[in-house]
């Protein structure tokens, strides 16, 4: 079957996942999920029916969060869904490219690799920001741009004059695609906006982070209506099930927002107990950022992450040399991380 298979999926290698991975214990830190499991009521008397392409009550309701029209959302399952429709609308294989800025997201090479679409990189800069001259000298068959701020792994917000520099270099020549995960714990530097300035923006978000809803698989695409159109030719003809589109609704409604504005506090009050735990310990660097994960470097970043791992903490490898993510769990998912750093470097 092996051979059977395209060539480019014959050389792939997945993308190894937190539940790829695997991993066994009580505190599980390694995915950037929530620890809030909230409670929802389904209705099952519909599943004999399929469900609507893009059900208009669940777009209406994330256009009025994310305070764009209805024309303007795509929903999908999941931001990955989004990552493959944009590159499949847009990119021939074998001929077009997408660029993206590493250490980021491991979906986006994956996704393009999958289809046949050639992959160039341009690392950022030791401050974790675009690399605007490289990005221009390498624009040639590029036909999408992936941006994520805040970044995952590293956690930091891409400057905004070097988002604007970004999308007007590209202007009729790529799509410039935010990839905002992690926006809702910092809404405030949403590249939202810009879709009134900008037909070469796309932005994915999701309901995975900060809403709970990680094994949901709710994503969404926000684009100018003209962007919405060509990837509604590609979608699948039935992409979210009924479950989905009524949990999904739910957690979008006028209590669902309020519920979940109060956990993403309750995240960051967390988050700034870890950072400042850890910053005091010797040789430890906590990285500023944003979203529910901190980066943090250890003199041996894998000794660390080992001996956490063998101790039923599962956290997140870097590709960053010595460098461990850390999702942020509930207050006692924090404590104990913390306290076995604590005893591992003393």
């Amino acid at each position: 079957m092996e051979k059977l298979a395209r060539k480019q999926v014959q050389a792939l290698t997945p993308y190894l996942s937190a539940r790829r991975i695997g991993g066994s214990g009580d505190v599980w830190l390694n995915a950037n999920e929530s620890p809030f499991d909230n409670e929802y009521n389904v209705n099952f008397t519909r599943l004999n029916r399929y469900s609507e392409c893009q059900p208009p009550e669940l777009i209406n309701a994330y256009a009025a969060y994310a305070k764009v029209t209805p024309e303007q959302v795509l929903t999908s399952r999941g931001a990955d869904e989004g990552i493959e429709l944009l590159i499949r609308a847009f990119c021939e294989p074998n001929e077009d490219a997408i660029l993206y800025c590493p250490p980021t997201y491991g979906m986006y090479s994956i996704s393009a690799e999958t289809i046949g679409v050639e992959t160039k990189t341009i690392p950022l800069t030791s401050e974790w920001q675009l690399d605007l001259p490289s990005i221009e000298r390498n624009l040639d068959n590029v036909k999408l741009v992936f941006v994520c701020s805040p970044n995952n792994p590293t956690g930091n917000v891409i400057n905004r004059k070097d988002i604007l520099s970004l999308l007007e270099m590209t202007k009729d020549r790529a799509i410039v695609v935010m990839d905002e995960a992690y926006i809702d714990f910092c809404m405030e530097v949403s590249t939202v906006d810009l879709l009134a300035t900008y037909p070469n923006l796309a932005i994915l978000r999701t309901l995975s982070k900060a809403f709970a809803l990680a094994g949901l698989r709710c994503g969404f695409t926000l684009a100018n209506k003209e962007l919405i159109d060509v990837l509604s030719k590609v979608i699948a003809p039935y992409p979210v099930p009924v479950p989905v589109s009524d949990i999904a609704t739910q957690a979008l409604s006028e209590a669902g927002l309020a519920r979940m504005k109060y956990q993403t506090l309750d995240l960051s009050a967390n988050r700034a107990y870890l950072h400042a735990g850890l910053m005091v310990l010797n040789g430890v660097t906590v990285y500023e950022g944003w979203g529910n994960y901190l980066l943090v470097k250890f003199p041996d970043g894998d000794v660390v992450f080992k001996a956490a791992w063998d101790h039923g903490i599962v956290l997140r490898n870097s590709p960053i040399k010595d460098c461990v993510r850390i999702s942020i769990g509930n207050r006692e998912e924090c404590e104990k991380t913390l306290s076995f750093i604590r005893n591992q470097l003393i």
